[in-house]
């Protein structure tokens, strides 16, 4: 249950409440703040290897190879990037031959990195923001001249690494106190590489793209270790992001990589199928997670053929991405639009696989005649809706956190004296819903690689969800089944088949996915009935669906099947045999098929209980919570009961402000 103040808790038990709920629409989508990207520049220059990087003056550092021009090097600096500024002049660096680019920097110091034809590895460096450039110093060479990616990122001393790769292998430098070391290959087994970004955020944070050993192209993420998460030196499992078959048309390349607020990332999507595109992609990780673990929400497209993807970096407030013919940048501030004021009537219903929200907003001035323009860009479909429920107190409006969800629709109604706009909004699950899977992935196939818990995780970032623990069971942890989804998959139905194989649930509330082991003997968080009063209340008790439960496995060694049988003696006493079968080769011992059994059975039991109470709204009411009901006309004298499904209804021409909340048993 959501935490509520003194003065809130009193107003909702208080036999005479006035209410109050706070409606805002914010430019977030799962949390994060979507970025609406705006293009400055569109020009003529080709395609092809370029890097851009901001100083701390604000100006916009571009560099780019001219593939028409025997490979030469230009570089551009453009002092106050606006609408308006002129992105089509460049400065020749009487450089040519270059086969790879690569810009980064940090405060007033900006650095330009080309490998040549000659193999030569060099840098151009400036003090003062790109104003001026002193000569190029030669770092080292490459292996070959068959170099695929090229990237940099300073430390916050001065230090640096650079990055490249050379056929199958990476390579790194460093250049420290001042000095460039000697390029160090890492210790992967890959194809041919094509490109690579790099970031540091206490470690090296990696993107890299290529083929791995079997020839299928994949999108990578890796650490090279500094001493935060990753051990200084070292370097971490390759992690895939995106991957695609090698008998398939597909292939990625163009990688850049920035952290603006998160971890975001654009690349290129090349197909050279029936009709052959070359597109650049972005994705991003999640809010509060760890690069390491490799949560990338599911990679999306952008309006634009490119096959050496779009460099992207940031200054302030605002986020930029850069091509040879093309520059945008894009606002990285939240904003918000509070629409308490105008609430005539709100609906929130939320279960178990989805939640929903209706609001309906006085127009009868014409206020919202035009949403999405104007003081009304915000109120468009995409776009946040953040849903308080409270009451007026002796301190003022308080509400609790409430629940968020996105916006998908809009109505108008018109009627003699009355017009309104109306909203609907949904919850995680709709996320999910949408969620299609662009590419094959499996694990587990050859040994321990994800549980249970990290493939919901992986599964749930892909829709923009990152996952919480509130409590757990043992199996989510420690079970590591083969498991795959495919093209087109939807999230939601993945999700489904994760938790078939677990006890544990999920209760998702705007940008997280709350996990959550329904124990029998978890304690209260309310009570109905004494304090807090019952409108109405219904107490159902049924018969469990299923009271035994066979499960059917197999012995990984000898081939032989392991079938064990769970039961509810008591329920098969009373009903004889309620059978359910299952059967699942990733069940490789006794105690996994017993705990699958006993997973079914208490899924069944909580099931069992029915029911509702129909309560004044409880602003800290969640699924799943354990509540004590207390209601004498039916017997009911602090009996347990777990919340399943919660109803809001505030209408307040009608006076109503009332909560209906399903029930199961604990």
């Amino acid at each position: 249950m959501r935490s509520l103040t003194p003065t809130l808790t009193a107003a909702q038990k208080a036999p005479s409440r006035l209410p109050y709920v706070k409606l805002k629409v914010k430019n977030t989508t799962a949390g994060l703040v979507r970025l609406d990207w705006e293009r400055l520049y569109a020009g003529s220059e080709a395609d092809y290897r370029h890097a851009a990087t901001m100083p701390g003056d604000g100006s916009l550092l571009r560099v780019r190879v001219d593939p028409q021009d025997n490979h030469k090097l230009y570089r551009q600096r453009v002092t106050d990037p606006a609408p308006g500024a002129d992105f089509s002049q460049w400065t020749y660096t009487s450089h040519y031959g270059s086969l790879a680019v690569a810009a980064a920097s940090l405060g007033a110091e900006a650095s330009i990195f080309w490998i040549n034809d000659s193999r030569e590895i060099r840098q151009a460096k400036s003090t003062d923001c790109g104003a001026s450039w002193g000569s190029p110093v030669l770092i080292g060479y490459s292996p070959t001249v068959l170099v695929g990616g090229l990237a940099a990122a300073y430390k916050p001393g001065g230090d640096i690494a650079l990055l490249f790769t050379d056929q199958e292998t990476l390579y790194i430098v460093k250049r420290t106190g001042g000095n460039w070391g000697t390029e160090t290959a890492w210790d992967k087994t890959t194809g041919n590489l094509s490109s690579v970004a790099a970031v540091y955020d206490g470690d090296w944070h990696l993107l890299l793209s290529g083929r791995d050993t079997g020839g299928n192209y994949r999108l990578w993420s890796l650490v090279c270790g500094d001493g935060d998460e990753q051990a200084a030196g070292t370097w971490s499992d390759l992690k895939t992001v995106a991957q695609a078959p090698s008998d398939g048309d597909y292939r990625y390349g163009g990688v850049f990589l920035d952290i603006p607020d998160v971890h975001r990332a654009f690349f290129s999507e090349q197909y050279e199928g029936t009709e052959a595109y070359q597109r650049p992609f972005f994705s991003h990780t999640l809010p509060e997670t760890s690069f390491l673990d490799n949560l990338w929400r599911e990679p999306l497209p952008f309006d634009l053929q490119a096959g050496y993807g779009l460099a992207l970096t940031h200054h302030g407030d605002r986020a930029w991405l850069s091509a040879p013919f093309g520059v945008w940048r894009a606002k990285l501030t939240e904003e918000s639009l509070d629409l308490s004021g105008d609430v005539l009537s709100a609906r929130e219903k939320l279960t178990a696989t989805g939640g929903e929200l209706e609001i309906e907003l006085r127009n009868d001035d014409g206020r919202y005649a035009l949403p999405g323009t104007g003081e009304l860009a915000l109120l468009e479909t995409g776009n946040e809706v953040e849903f308080s429920p409270g009451y007026i107190t002796p301190d003022g409006k308080e509400t609790s956190d409430g629940q968020s969800f996105c916006l998908e629709a809009f109505e108008h109604t018109s009627a003699p004296g009355r017009a309104t706009l109306v909203l609907r909004a949904y919850d995680g699950w709709r996320l999910l819903g949408n969620f299609r899977a662009g590419h094959q992935l499996r694990w587990n196939k050859a040994g321990e690689e994800l549980n249970v818990k990290g493939i919901l995780a992986f599964v749930l970032a892909r829709a923009g969800l990152r996952l919480e623990v509130k409590s757990q069971s043992d199996t989510i942890g420690s079970f590591y089944p083969d498991f795959t989804f495919k093209p087109g998959d939807r999230g939601d139905a993945i999700i489904r088949q994760l938790l078939d194989f677990v006890p544990d649930v999920l209760r998702l509330e705007g940008a997280a996915a709350y996990l959550i082991n329904p124990r029998s003997d978890d304690p209260a968080d309310y009570g109905y009935g004494t304090g807090h009063a019952i409108f109405e209340g219904s107490y159902a008790k049924s018969a469990p669906g299923q009271n035994l439960v066979e499960v059917e496995g197999r012995d990984p060694e000898s081939g032989e099947p392991i079938i064990v049988n769970v039961f509810d003696w008591d329920e098969i006493g009373r009903l004889d045999y309620r059978r359910f079968r299952v059967g699942d080769s990733n069940l490789s011992s006794v105690m996994q098929a017993r705990a699958r059994g006993e997973s079914v059975l208490r899924k069944a039991a909580i099931a069992s209980g029915g029911g509702f109470t129909r309560v004044p709204v409880n602003c800290g009411q969640q699924l799943y919570d354990i509540i004590e009901i207390t209601d004498p006309k039916a017997g009911m004298d602090a009996v347990k009961k777990r919340v399943l499904q919660i109803g809001l209804d505030y209408q307040p021409a009608r006076a109503r402000y009332e909560m209906r909340l399903g029930l199961g048993d604990v």
